[in-house]
């Protein structure tokens, strides 16, 4: 856990890695839940035995947007910042999905700030670059560029 003091820290740490998160199990319970809390219930995520038979990996696969999901965890467990009166969720700039996330993997995220402006009169805007990676696979589960707004 990377501990910022002040936002000059962070100003000062663009273009670093800040850290990696520890993995997370992406289980099936978990797909199934986001399923229904997002009204997404395609077979490919909640149908094991049909994914079985037909899926290209023979199983379900987790939506896109639970794993993005999974960034303020990712985020919080590598870097800290004191003296925050709250952080609001700027939105994204850039998100890829680039591998499927299959039923039972494990996700963690590389986390790096990208760029941080400050924002009158007491905010910080930083863009973090996220990574989200599979244990074992060849290409991360998901790119995406986070913005945030750190208010002091």
């Amino acid at each position: 856990m990377r501990i910022f003091s002040n936002f000059d820290e962070i100003k000062s740490a663009v273009g670093t890695e800040i850290g990696v998160s520890d993995w997370i199990e992406v289980t099936q319970d978990r797909i199934n839940q986001f399923a229904q809390a997002t009204c997404d219930e395609q077979w490919i995520h909640v149908d094991q035995e049909r994914a079985r038979r037909e899926a290209p990996g023979g199983t379900t696969i987790a939506h896109g947007l639970l794993s993005l999901s999974l960034a303020p965890l990712f985020i919080r467990s590598v870097m800290g910042l004191k003296g925050l009166r709250n952080t609001l969720n700027y939105g994204a700039d850039r998100i890829r999905y680039l591998a499927p996330v299959p039923a039972g993997s494990r996700l963690r995220g590389r986390i790096t700030v990208a760029e941080a402006e400050d924002v009158p009169p007491d905010g910080l805007r930083v863009n973090y670059h996220l990574v989200i990676e599979i244990e074992g696979g060849k290409k991360p589960a998901c790119v995406a560029e986070l913005i945030a707004l750190h208010y002091r």
